[in-house]
């Protein structure tokens, strides 16, 4: 009887502890014990958001795919998505359909499987091209003994945009030199365009030069030698930009008062294109769910663990007053990131040219930094205008990495070359410097094929 009041009592003292445990935990902002499973790459910090995916607790997998299309939709229409919803709605592609359901993006893409997550950080069965290409041999002879798992290895298939690997295309740059005669650099164009926005608030603050007795900021700014002088070198201050254009904010009550740290919501009057990539980034996606900033500590990446704690906003790149886009371009990056690629990028030879175009021994745009190929220069229609911007939204161009080989790489480098250097690990990790040591034969293959072609007036 004694044993029984002894376990009984253990029972309750256990119960009563895991029920304060549990209700702890539900009140408090640590909820990760109730996430299933680890997220990938692309989702793990926003993991305590739960509703940016699951928006109707009752919904199936409609709600989810109405999720991914919310988020994804205009990065797949950029991309020129290959293998679109149409191509599975089509009645001719029922029997595909049948073996993977390729309409719905979660077919592929499971959340909270980690075991079968790939080192892309994307969730993404093995087999998944096999469902619809187990023939491929029969119609690619050059295929033929190849493994099914090696389908989307670097430089050869990208499910969504194969744009880079088309025969057409790859025939098209055959026999290209590694480094390009002329490299084509795209200038950026918002600074000097500004006026042309409409958005801009031209009555308010004119385009024109402003200096150090102009400011409208409060006295301790106008004190501050530092602030000032930072502020008179900016493009802000040469276009007209005053310290209250965005140090100011109104009230509910339609007062103006005076906002001590600008938000991204501060820069977004005039930079919308930029503050809109921020927030669908890494950098800001945190922030556009409704979350606390992204900090160097929730990264997947290695970041120097001094800086572990530091919330990103736009001006943790580019200075709160300073605005210097170069130290943004390079030195902000290298002051968070610490993995093998990032360190190594001062003494590979893309940081050769940028030092040349900042010495003056070569002009200007020729350089690579960090965000030439991370961030790079874009075409981007803004209002009535068309304007050079840089993306700011990493992920459009970041995994698979050969979404770069068209928008980034074939700036400066032929096609052969590109796609070699982007299957080459190791010379990813001492950020190319040197000669890829792996050969990838999509443009042998097409080589192959054109020699194989009958010539005008060759047999029957």
């Amino acid at each position: 009887m004694k044993n029984k009041k002894t376990t009984w009592i253990l029972w309750s003292v256990l119960t009563v502890a895991i029920i304060i445990y549990f209700g702890y935990r539900i009140t408090s902002d640590d909820k990760k014990i109730f996430v299933p499973g680890e997220m990938t790459h692309g989702h793990h910090q926003i993991e305590m958001a739960c509703n940016q995916c699951h928006t109707d607790e009752f919904g199936g997998g409609e709600v989810l795919q109405k999720s991914c299309v919310n988020c994804h939709a205009e990065e797949l229409k950029i991309i020129d998505d290959s293998h679109p919803k149409s191509k599975f709605t089509n009645p001719r592609n029922a029997s595909r359909v049948k073996e993977l359901d390729a309409r719905v993006c979660v077919s592929c893409h499971t959340e909270h499987q980690n075991e079968i997550t790939g080192e892309m950080g994307v969730t993404l069965p093995e087999d998944f091209c096999f469902k619809c290409h187990q023939d491929v041999a029969e119609n690619r002879p050059s295929h033929k003994g190849m493994k099914f798992t090696t389908c989307a290895s670097a430089g050869c298939h990208n499910y969504h945009d194969n744009s880079s690997l088309y025969e057409d295309f790859l025939e098209k740059h055959i026999g290209e030199s590694d480094l390009l005669a002329e490299p084509v650099n795209k200038t950026k164009s918002e600074t000097k365009s500004i006026a042309l926005l409409s958005r801009y608030p031209v009555t308010q603050y004119p385009v024109k030069k402003l200096t150090a007795t102009d400011m409208d900021g409060k006295a301790d700014v106008h004190n501050d030698n530092n602030v000032t002088y930072e502020w008179e070198m900016t493009g802000h201050a040469q276009s007209g930009v005053n310290c209250t254009a965005c140090h100011q904010q109104k009230t509910e009550s339609g007062k103006n008062v005076w906002l001590e740290k600008p938000t991204e919501q501060s820069c977004k009057s005039c930079h919308t294109e930029a503050v809109k990539g921020f927030l669908e980034g890494k950098h800001g996606m945190r922030i556009k769910a409704g979350l606390s900033p992204m900090t160097p500590a929730e990264a997947k990446q290695p970041m120097r663990a001094n800086l572990h704690t530091k919330e990103l906003s736009c001006v943790s790149c580019h200075g709160a007053h300073k605005f210097d886009v170069k130290q943004a371009a390079v030195e902000a990056c290298l002051g968070c990131h610490d993995d093998a690629h990032s360190k190594a990028y001062k003494k590979s030879p893309h940081f050769v040219t940028l030092h040349k175009e900042i010495s003056g021994q070569a002009k200007k745009e020729s350089g690579v930094s960090c965000a030439t190929c991370h961030m790079p220069a874009v075409v981007k229609e803004s209002d009535e205008h068309e304007l050079v911007l840089t993306e700011h939204n990493q992920n459009l161009n970041l995994r698979p990495n050969e979404k770069m080989i068209r928008g980034v790489c074939m700036n400066c480098h032929g096609l052969g070359f590109s796609i070699d250097s982007l299957a080459d690990k190791n010379l990813i990790n001492n950020n190319f410097n040197g000669m890829p040591s792996v050969h990838v034969e999509s443009i042998d293959m097409v080589k192959d094929r054109l020699s194989k072609r009958k010539k005008p007036g060759e047999g029957g």
